[in-house]
């Protein structure tokens, strides 16, 4: 089943700097049925380099280049189309979590072509050093030696602040969700899980997935 303008699917994203725990939640809610956790990341290490899109991609990319908003979210879009078509991810009864898309507030508006956004979780974290020593960590443990240097992380850091988190302002109020990031990452999967199960369009296609 394709994503289309007509038929706008369930999902849920998860917002926040750098550090912030966004794939650690993201990971552990698409480790439950019915939830699909859709990575950026994972959308460009998927990419057939092969179509017409992955050369477009190639081309920006071999450039040191920014890949446009719109090649960005059609390359997107392709791959979730893909893991619908081999039944990895089941839009009738399956929410889609996006974590590291989108990136900016027009990514925002294009997706909102083909998903309904139920709830946006801020992993907030204000303690910018916090998010700094976890960055630093990360980069370590997967010996990304570059990545923890502190000119790297502070230009994502306020690369974070300039383009990505003005999509909080995106969505109405009610639709974000602050959560405590500071905490273990058990306590804000709690929250996001209590927060979820709480929504209308959970129990209802709680209801769909039992049929």
């Amino acid at each position: 089943m394709k994503l289309d303008p007509s038929s706008r699917r369930p999902a849920f994203l998860i917002l926040g700097a750098p550090g912030s725990g966004k794939g650690t939640q993201g990971k552990i809610l698409g480790s439950i049925p019915r939830f699909f956790h859709c990575a950026c990341g994972d959308v460009f290490r998927s990419l057939d380099t092969r179509t017409e899109l992955g050369q477009q991609f190639v081309a920006y990319s071999s450039r040191g280049d920014l890949v446009p908003d719109e090649l960005t979210i059609k390359l997107w879009k392709a791959q979730v189309d893909n893991w619908s078509d081999s039944h990895l991810y089941k839009p009738d009864i399956d929410f889609l979590v996006l974590d590291g898309i989108p990136r900016n507030v027009e990514q925002a508006r294009m997706i909102g072509e083909f998903l309904e956004i139920h709830q946006v979780f801020h992993l907030s974290c204000p303690d910018r050093a916090e998010l700094a020593r976890r960055m630093r960590k990360r980069a370590l443990k997967d010996n990304r030696i570059d990545d923890a240097s502190d000119r790297v992380i502070q230009q994502r850091i306020a690369t974070y602040e300039a383009e990505t988190k003005p999509i909080l302002d995106f969505y109405s109020g009610a639709l974000v969700k602050e959560i405590d990031a500071t905490r273990q990452p058990v306590e804000v999967a709690a929250e996001i899980l209590n927060r979820i199960i709480a929504l209308p369009v959970f129990k209802s296609f709680g209801v769909k997935a039992t049929i």
